[in-house]
């Protein structure tokens, strides 16, 4: 990330992970293993929902993670949850926002509070199949390989700066379950590198090309 001078914000040991989930928290278990090393270079220090009751908050509670539920029904409208969430967000303080698997869009509100400190992965190999039915996509499109990004979010969907990419054969007997999985798997180890490489060594952005490190 460039301040607006042009000079990279310089990363530190231990960067502060907020994490948003709406499900299981397979991601947020991964990255919940991988900060455990000191060498890792970031740590989960807050983890944030929509719904109660899902199993991202029971890992955050096993992990000794303190967490928040911002779930929409208990707001007025829209707008209001939007704030609620950024609030929840604020609170700990974080150098970076990991959207995993977090099911709702977030207002430009939000991601002006926090720009280019948030980060999100998408199953397919943007800026192919964007949007909610990525590996549907894929699959209805032919192509014979596909992947994962991670990148970083703008107010667009799915179109922020490509930070990184893995792709993942289509087999001819695919069907969406079975390619999703594949999918996951690979986005679950994508992740983690790069949150470790953005914490450790922070990202330059430059238009549209995003480089980590030096």
């Amino acid at each position: 990330m460039q301040t607006p001078s042009g000079h990279p914000v310089e990363s530190s040991s231990a960067k502060r992970l907020v994490v948003l989930a709406s499900g299981g928290g397979s991601n947020l278990a991964a990255l919940l293993k991988a900060h455990d090393d000191p060498a890792y270079g970031a740590r989960v220090v807050g983890v944030v929902t929509d719904r109660p009751g899902i199993g991202a908050l029971d890992l955050a509670r096993d992990a000794g993670v303190p967490s928040a539920v911002v779930s929409l029904k208990d707001f007025d409208d829209r707008a209001a949850w939007n704030d609620g969430v950024a609030e929840a967000v604020r609170v700990f303080r974080p150098d970076w926002v990991v959207l995993a698997g977090f099911m709702k869009i977030l207002a430009p509100e939000f991601l002006r509070r926090f720009e280019g400190r948030i980060v999100n992965t998408h199953p397919a190999l943007l800026p192919s199949f964007p949007g909610a039915q990525g590996v549907r996509d894929a699959l209805a499109h032919g192509v014979r390989v596909t992947g994962c990004t991670v990148h970083l979010v703008d107010d667009g969907v799915d179109t922020g700066p490509i930070l990184a990419q893995a792709a993942v054969p289509v087999l001819p007997d695919d069907d969406e379950p079975t390619l999703h999985e594949r999918i996951k798997s690979a986005e679950r180890d994508l992740l983690v590198d790069t949150v470790g490489r953005l914490a450790r060594e922070g990202v330059y952005v430059t238009g549209r090309r995003a480089t980590i490190g030096a």
